[in-house]
């Protein structure tokens, strides 16, 4: 089988529930007391129920990851906010997450984390623990590089293009494109990949198949906001956003297996 996933199942501990709970807790009052919000009040809920799942099936090493992803995710909307909102494309809330950005960002993530205990209980076989654990990342590094483009495009983007015909758009349209932003996206991406990395959760090879997993995802993300979500009202930023991030993770499962 491809080797993906170092040993470290047997590190997280016989109660990481208890732990993540107790974490996740004191995390949530932090967030609730500074003055600066990056999450609504039913986003602070929602993202404790992810970060007692993830803590409580992966451990650390995906709590890690995660982490990541909000900390550097919450950064890059507030790039050129100033000029976005001025412009009318900058996030709603000023980039405040909500539940609905919760789950959109890490629903996908999350069953990969849930099959992963699944596999600690014997429920499912032992040999879907690295494919699921490429695509915990994958999903989270097509996130972060959507974000990553979109935003960065959005705010230092001199020329956009719409990703299906490569006319020239205005920024922050849906399904837009820039120099720029894909450039940043594929930098996000790769970071993301490599803490992954870094934490023990991938190998190198890993790093290299959910980059391409996710830059693939990214671009078919924009495909389907240039086509779909203009035409059907139901198909929000954020149920896009789930389809990108299942996306990714198929992508780098599937690339996993060819590979194997």
């Amino acid at each position: 089988m491809l080797n993906t996933l170092p040993n470290w199942s047997n590190e997280i501990g016989s109660n990481p529930w208890l732990v993540a709970i107790g974490l996740n807790s004191v995390l949530l009052i932090i967030a609730t007391i500074i003055p600066k919000k990056l999450l609504t009040p039913a986003g602070l809920i929602n993202a404790w129920g992810l970060g007692v799942v993830v803590w409580g099936t992966l451990g650390w090493r995906g709590y890690g990851v995660v982490m990541f992803y909000f900390l550097v995710g919450s950064a890059v909307t507030r790039i050129g906010m100033a000029q976005k909102e001025a412009e009318g494309i900058a996030e709603k809330r000023g980039g405040a997450r909500g539940p609905e950005n919760v789950w959109g960002s890490a629903f996908a993530a999350t069953i990969c984390a849930i099959g992963v205990a699944a596999i600690n209980l014997g429920w499912l076989d032992a040999g879907w623990e690295s494919f699921l654990l490429l695509g915990y990342v994958a999903s989270f590094s097509t996130k972060l590089a959507d974000t990553t483009a979109s935003e960065v495009g959005k705010a230092y983007g001199k020329s956009t293009y719409l990703i299906t015909t490569l006319k020239p758009v205005p920024r922050g349209t849906e399904g837009a494109i820039s120099l720029e932003g894909t450039l940043a996206g594929i930098v996000g991406g790769i970071l993301i990949c490599l803490v992954a990395y870094s934490l023990g959760l991938i190998t190198f090879t890993g790093v290299i198949i959910c980059t391409i997993a996710s830059f693939i995802a990214t671009n078919l993300e924009s495909v389907i906001g240039a086509t779909l979500q203009s035409e059907i009202d139901w198909l929000s930023n954020e149920l896009v956003n789930v389809i990108n991030t299942i996306i990714g993770a198929v992508v780098a499962i599937e690339i996993a297996i060819w590979w194997h």
